[in-house]
């Protein structure tokens, strides 16, 4: 429809011509009221601000000559930042004679990805910056999902236990409470009997 035309069928309807999208071939055009429409588009934008995550990035730092104990102790850290969704840092840092030798830095970086590549992909690979070595870390999403689902299942089932023992508890009190009147029954017949 020619641009002329379809400013007069707006100013007919009391609506202004808006260019919904001006990179399609031809231009997109909408007869609508344009305060609506910014509105509108603002709304979306503040929703879309408040669904997205703000992903955090975490940092663990290691030494060349680290202890396996602290070093297991650190990727503790790392996998629970992992798993909390969270991105994270890994950095070696390098003093005096260390800086001399960067493959162990680099080989301490890659052993840690190999250490939690179940749960993290590398989103950096390890980059040395004057006396740091830093590799970035980022949650595997496939496997995030899955760990949830587990864990929702994991809860259904212990919520359905639980009112399975609800459920036989009442039922054990409702056969006591039977088994007593019987038995008082029992003791009035004994009773009438004499």
């Amino acid at each position: 429809m020619p641009t002329r035309k379809a400013i007069d069928i707006a100013r007919e309807k009391e609506l202004d011509l808006v260019e919904v999208s001006p990179n399609a071939r031809p231009p997109v055009c909408k007869i609508l009221d344009y305060g609506k429409y910014a509105y509108d588009l603002q709304k979306k934008m503040r929703e879309s601000r408040k669904r997205s995550q703000h992903a955090t990035v975490k940092e663990v730092q290691f030494r060349p000559k680290i202890g396996k104990h602290d070093y297991d102790f650190k990727m503790r850290n790392a996998v629970r930042f992992l798993k909390a969704g969270d991105r994270v840092r890994v950095v070696v840092r390098f003093r005096g004679r260390e800086n001399a030798h960067p493959e162990v830095g680099e080989a301490l970086l890659m052993r840690a990805a190999d250490d939690v590549k179940e749960i993290a992909v590398i989103d950096q690979r390890p980059n040395r910056d004057g006396r740091v070595m830093v590799m970035l870390l980022a949650p595997n999403l496939a496997t995030m999902e899955n760990m949830k689902k587990e864990k929702e299942i994991a809860q259904a089932a212990e919520a359905e236990s639980r009112d399975a023992k609800k459920l036989e508890t009442r039922t054990q009190g409702g056969k006591a409470k039977e088994e007593e009147k019987e038995k008082e029954m029992e003791s009035e017949i004994i009773d009438d009997s004499l």
